[in-house]
């Protein structure tokens, strides 16, 4: 009898998120259990596999018909399940398909938090009804998932749609999060768009609201570059020049159908998409310049989606 059930499982680092989910891609049900990073994370697996138990008993369900678990992690994910380190987990290096596995008694895949994401926005989100999807999170920093044939591309080190890293300045001093300096993540992130806007009102003089603010965030220079704010204009204009023209690269790597942009930043909207499209435009072959552009629509449930979707293969 074909099984009728799969578990996702989102493993972030203050909350984990469960879903049950019908081999259809209906969610069922959806819940969170607290994290816990004591004992260098030893404690996270078990108590994954304690909640799904927990759910199974609940719901009344024959193990034999649940297909598996699914769970993202926020680290390079090896194609066997090995994590190599999730240093805000306290994880080394281990296969955690394998240790979930023995601790539920179900199969369980495994594959990177961005990675995984991606995978959800293709099945049931943003990027529904293509097969080659590139997914980009713009939030604190920027990160990435690449699908190809319906197929997650994790890379040889696990690292692969790590886009957030690609050089795209070399110029640029100041030092990213990650060491190296000039990455993309300095400049279309949350983060990097506020960067970019302090610089521009130390630099200039030109009036803008933003100088009346006590604090920038993102979003205040989303919503003045809509009244047409000359400086926030500008700030917008450098992300989406930024990242408009990493993408172009990307696609002469990955070709996709789509770019589904998520994250707190995609709640921009149209002026962000519209500023991202029209520098992807210039700066794309000719072959790839169709590609198109949509806002993801799972939100922070991204994860458990694809989670489950990884076990449909």
């Amino acid at each position: 009898m074909a099984a009728k059930y799969i578990f996702g499982v989102d493993l972030g680092g203050t909350t984990v998120k469960l879903g049950l989910f019908d081999v259809s891609g209906e969610v069922l049900d959806k819940w969170e259990i607290v994290t816990r990073k004591e004992n260098q994370g030893g404690y996270i697996l078990s108590d994954i596999a304690q909640s799904i138990q927990g759910k199974i008993e609940e719901k009344a369900i024959a193990k034999e018909d649940i297909a598996g678990v699914g769970m993202g992690v926020p680290g390079p994910v090896k194609e066997d399940g090995t994590v190599v380190k999730c240093a805000n987990l306290g994880w080394g290096i281990f296969n955690v398909a394998e240790e979930l596995s023995s601790l539920t008694g179900l199969p369980v895949k495994v594959g990177n938090d961005a990675n995984v994401a991606a995978l959800g926005e293709m099945w049931q989100g943003g990027g529904k009804g293509y097969s080659n999807v590139v997914m980009v999170t713009l939030g604190t920093g920027v990160g990435g998932g690449i699908i190809i044939n319906g197929k997650m591309i994790a890379g040889s080190h696990g690292a692969g749609g790590e886009i957030g890293h690609m050089k795209v300045d070399n110029e640029e001093t100041d030092v990213c999060g990650c060491g190296k300096t000039g990455c993309l993540e300095q400049y279309s992130s949350a983060t990097g768009i506020v960067r970019i806007a302090k610089k521009a009102l130390a630099k200039e003089d030109t009036p803008s609201k933003l100088r009346e603010l006590k604090e920038i965030t993102c979003k205040d220079i989303f919503d003045l570059a809509k009244e047409k704010d000359a400086v926030a204009v500008s700030c917008v204009e450098t992300l989406g020049e930024y990242l408009g023209t990493a993408l172009a690269n990307v696609a002469c790597v990955a070709d996709p159908e789509i770019f589904v942009i998520g994250g707190g930043v995609s709640r921009a909207g149209d002026i962000l998409l519209d500023t991202i499209r029209s520098h992807y435009v210039k700066a794309a072959f000719h072959a790839c310049r169709d590609a198109k552009f949509a806002v993801a629509t799972l939100g922070n449930d991204a994860g458990i989606y694809g989670s489950a979707r990884l076990i449909l293969g």
